[in-house]
């Protein structure tokens, strides 16, 4: 049992860190989430490179910098003609990057799509429904830590990602749901944000097994080891990057408030 919690401490103390910087930074707002968020997308694309070909440095730098350009171009224009910035990176790998293109092209595109919505959602509805985006994504991972080791029982998805168990998973669903419930009585948003909480929470965990498969098909146990505890950008930011793409394509009916900025 003790082997099961021998990151504890490091993946707290990182946690708590993370936590901090990135509620400083959603308060904020402005040039400094649009700049902040950029960077994490430059992060996260660098590590994806060097997973999928740890031999292409020059090309991990040259793709980390290019996603982190294109996106921040692409908020600072209007959204329309900030659409071909958004993918172009990912269009670049295709001469960049020598193996693995289309893991390259889909993970590319879903992490400047999805930091650029994230953005977006700050800056359209209000601080109130990013800080519940995160918040869902984050209770969710947490409760899905906590539960998955404490209960332990049937694997989720033994093959590409050993550790996690159903118990973990469902205790994710609930923790999302508390959340929304949170907000739904905070908010104008109604009791329907409960369901709509639960499914971004579903669509994180769906973040985090596609990235857990990317990893084992190319033989990698974290993306990097940026951060103790975690392991790298993607590792962390896996979940949100799913939950945000699935917000941005159910946001034009999910009926989310606007807010003050």
């Amino acid at each position: 049992m003790a082997r099961s919690w021998e990151d504890l401490t490091a993946r707290v103390i990182s946690g708590l860190g993370l936590v901090a910087a990135g509620l400083l930074v959603i308060w904020i707002g402005g040039h400094v989430l649009r700049v902040a968020f950029a960077g994490v997308a430059a992060g996260m694309v660098w590590e994806l490179v060097r997973l999928l070909t740890p031999e292409a440095r020059k090309s991990a730098l040259a793709m980390a910098g290019a996603a982190g350009t294109a996106l921040l171009g692409a908020l600072y224009l209007p959204p329309l003609l900030a659409l071909p910035l958004l993918l172009a990176p990912a269009m670049a790998g295709i001469a960049w990057v020598p193996r693995h293109r289309v893991l390259y092209l889909t993970f590319t595109a879903a992490i400047i799509v999805a930091v650029f919505g994230m953005v977006q959602l700050r800056e359209v509805s209000g601080m109130v429904w990013l800080l519940w985006l995160v918040l869902v994504i984050v209770a969710t991972d947490i409760a899905g830590y906590f539960a998955g080791r404490a209960i332990g029982g049937p694997k989720f998805w033994p093959r590409v990602s050993p550790k996690k168990t159903w118990a973990g998973t469902v205790a994710g669903w609930i923790a999302a749901a508390l959340v929304g419930l949170a907000f739904s009585r905070s908010t104008e948003a109604g009791y329907g944000l409960i369901g709509l909480s639960v499914a971004v929470s579903m669509a994180s965990q769906m973040g985090d097994m596609a990235e857990s498969a990317m990893k084992r098909r190319v033989g990698a146990k974290d993306s990097s080891a940026l951060i103790p505890g975690h392991g790298g950008l993607l590792d962390r930011f896996d979940g949100m990057l799913g939950g945000a793409v699935f917000l941005l394509l159910i946001g034009p009916w999910a009926g989310l408030p606007v807010g003050t900025p």
